[in-house]
């Protein structure tokens, strides 16, 4: 049977844009479907406008550290709308890049909502078309608990188009999301509290490093409430919302933001067309080349729900798109060893495993850490501190898992992480000769183990 395309990719993000134009310079017909916008959460209402943010939530403290360096200024005054409109500006900006990334590699592209029709055919904006291979990249969409007064809760991709920065924000969930928009909100003035139904923020990232953002959140004056959650939201004559906790508590705020996780996006996608089926978590069903249960459809990135990260959808996308159509240079995705970071105030970076994980996998580890305060902070009354932590095998003693909160720390750790990757040892990072003076050189310089 002859085919429109060699390939019909269903969501124009992060993966699926990868997948698409590799595919098409491998001598594949390629069409992509978006309904919303090119580049997916990660681009319009993800990392990159986030760590926008982030970056205007940090002058703050910047200004405050400037007298120690002999530099005086005048009242600081921040414009929330100066920052979106800019943020929106760049955004739009990155748009046409992905649009002229797919045209110009030759990819057709469909704006409007492809929906399944059988195993090889799509159909959008009321024409059908049919395809050999059909690709799933549809991502993901934040969800908020089905509680009385949730449509007056906000989540992230509301945030990001606030028309005011609110002065009192009730920011709920206990993910890296949460915690970033917290500092965000706090950052750029707005009272803040974080609410997590759990003893502590951050599940799966190592236990020293949740305890010490913990630390240096408090310090600068974030309110963390943990075993919190809301029962209800009211909204009040006057506009601001009222709050109850399960435990009775009641708080006000202007805004409430929720970041109690993700779902995959499927919905109207015509899966019941097909013999697709979900995992009992409600994501897309793959095996390891990323097919589903229907020969002919494969899925990848955020609805597959495996690591939800924008450059593992890149990963994924370029393999599937070297499997179909370039299988000389094939390569599987390799999980092992990612790098991550959290753009926190102060940032996380870490990449292998966790000290809990490595003595579960059983492994007799040796941990080294080091908590110090910045050089730059020396001239300056800020009391934050850096924390610094390698998680070794103590019988072969190749380094498994590296860890660090403070300034950079995934600058830090991506250049760490090749280490890793390669398999090296403690002796390898102990022969290193150490940037002085810099914060990284601490993990070159570490030598006496805290504890086995």
């Amino acid at each position: 049977m002859a085919y429109d395309f060699d390939l019909y990719v269903i969501g124009a993000g992060s993966g699926g844009v990868r997948a698409a134009r590799f595919a098409a310079g491998f001598g594949a017909k390629v069409a992509v479907a978006e309904s919303r916008y090119l580049g997916g959460t990660c681009v319009n209402v993800g990392c990159v406008p986030k760590k926008l943010l982030v970056y205007g939530a940090h002058f703050a403290e910047d200004f405050e550290q400037a007298s120690g360096f002999g530099w005086s200024l005048g009242e600081a005054n921040f414009d929330w709308p100066t920052l979106i409109a800019n943020k929106d500006r760049e955004i739009n900006r990155l748009n046409g890049i992905y649009r002229n990334l797919l045209v110009n590699s030759g990819v057709t592209l469909h704006e409007g909502h492809a929906r399944l029709v059988d195993p090889h055919q799509v159909e959008i904006n009321g024409e059908r078309f049919t395809a050999r291979h059909i690709l799933i990249a549809t991502g993901g969409w934040p969800q908020i608990p089905d509680i009385p007064g949730r449509e007056h809760a906000i989540g992230s991709n509301e945030a990001f188009f606030l028309k005011a920065l609110p002065k009192r924000v009730l920011v709920v969930g206990g993910g890296y999301i949460a915690v970033e928009f917290a500092g965000i909100f706090h950052g750029l003035g707005a009272q803040t509290s974080l609410l997590y139904r759990g003893d502590l923020f951050l599940r799966g990232f190592d236990g020293s490093v949740r305890t010490h953002l913990k630390e240096e959140l408090t310090k600068r004056g974030l309110d963390l409430q943990f075993n919190a959650d809301i029962e209800r939201i009211e909204k009040q004559a006057d506009g601001s919302l009222k709050a109850t906790l399960k435990d009775g508590r009641v708080l006000e705020a202007d805004c409430v933001f929720y970041a109690t996780g993700r779902r995959p996006m499927l919905d109207n996608l015509g899966l019941e067309n097909t013999s697709v089926k979900l995992d009992e978590r409600g994501f897309v069903q793959v095996n390891d080349q990323y097919e589903t249960t229907e020969a002919s459809i494969l899925a990848i990135g955020d609805v597959i729900g495996r690591v939800q990260l924008t450059p593992v959808a890149l990963a994924e996308g370029m393999a599937v798109a070297r499997r179909l159509f370039k299988p000389e240079h094939y390569r599987p995705v390799d999980y092992a060893m990612i790098p991550t970071a959290v753009f926190s105030l102060p940032n996380i970076g870490t990449v292998g495993l966790t000290e809990e994980e490595a003595k579960k996998n059983g492994h007799r580890v040796q941990i080294f850490e080091s908590r110090f305060r910045p050089m730059k902070l020396t001239l300056t009354e800020c009391q934050e501190k850096t924390l610094m932590k390698l998680v070794v095998d103590a019988d072969t003693d190749k380094v498994l898992g590296c860890h660090m909160v403070g300034p950079d720390a995934g600058e830090i750790v991506q250049g760490l992480a090749i280490a890793l990757k390669a398999g090296a040892t403690k002796q390898h990072f102990d022969e290193t000769i150490g940037v002085h003076p810099t914060a990284a050189e601490e993990f070159v310089t570490m030598r006496t183990p805290v504890s086995d």
